[in-house]
């Protein structure tokens, strides 16, 4: 293994592999970052509304920014060098998010100038940074399990959503019927919006309907309303349950946190330490 090899496998598990002390170290090290970037964006928001504060005048959020930011450039471009196929982690998503978290800055750096929608693209630039905060997600272990549940539950959420939708066609079709532009139900689309509105129990009250029959088709949205969150919720639980149980049944190294041991096995097979025994 050449030097350059063996610097990138060693940034490899120093970067990626929370397995070890460092690494874990490392993600809590780049979530704090994060997290103070965030809270600074915030202050800076009430701040420079009051002071209309720009980046065109050196003050100290732009060095705090700059701070940040250089950073998490010098993070996302090891994490690039280490990566066995650079292309394929940049459209990634940590890739991505790694990214958009470090891009506005430049860009109002290098193009001050936008153009007529220069306040509008500064203050998304200014929103993208928020981002950040979405690099705290590698801290949550427990964050596997609620995906893992998530994906093994995704034909049945793909069925009752697109269930959903169809029941929202129908009742917006029925209400633009129904109700018509007369009482606010414009177009198609405007009564598809209140069916949404209602069957998610918002009720905005922007829309409401004038007639007895609109307020029938009401009543029965707002009923079907309580299973759009309850049966959702139920798939996905059942399915943390039955990730939470195999979690359960593996055996983690108390030293190295390694999982997926063999069920006779007595030590762990990253650093030999003595597993403990199945309950």
């Amino acid at each position: 293994m050449t030097g350059i090899s063996a610097l990138r496998h060693r940034l490899y598990h120093f970067l990626f592999d929370q397995r070890t002390r460092t690494g874990r170290r490392f993600e809590a090290l780049c979530g704090c970052f994060a997290l103070l970037s965030v809270i600074t964006i915030f202050i800076e928001s009430g701040i420079g509304t009051t002071y209309h504060l720009t980046y065109d005048e050196w003050h100290a959020f732009v060095w705090l920014e700059i701070a940040f930011t250089l950073v998490f450039t010098l993070e996302y471009f090891l994490r690039l060098f280490c990566w066995p196929n650079p292309a394929r982690y940049v459209f990634s998503f940590w890739g991505v998010i790694d990214l958009a978290t470090i891009l506005p800055f430049y860009v109002i750096m290098l193009w001050p100038e936008i153009g007529v929608e220069y306040l509008f693209a500064w203050r998304a630039m200014r929103v993208i940074r928020v981002l950040r905060i979405l690099k705290l997600l590698r801290l949550m272990p427990a964050l596997n399990s609620l995906w893992s549940a998530i994906v093994n539950s995704r034909h049945q959420l793909i069925l009752f959503y697109a269930f959903i939708g169809i029941v929202m066609i129908v009742a917006g079709a029925l209400m633009y019927g129904i109700e018509g532009p007369v009482n606010g139900f414009t177009t198609l689309s405007t009564a598809v919006y209140w069916a949404i509105v209602t069957v998610t129990t918002v009720g905005y009250g922007d829309i409401t309907p004038h007639t007895a029959a609109g307020r029938m088709v009401a009543s029965i949205l707002i009923l079907i309303g309580y299973s759009v969150i309850a049966i959702p919720t139920g798939i996905i639980t059942a399915q943390m349950t039955s990730e939470f149980q195999k979690r359960r049944q593996e055996r983690v190294c108390p030293h190295c946190k390694q999982r997926h041991h063999e069920p006779t096995a007595r030590y762990c097979n990253g650093c030999g330490t003595a597993l403990p025994r199945q309950q």
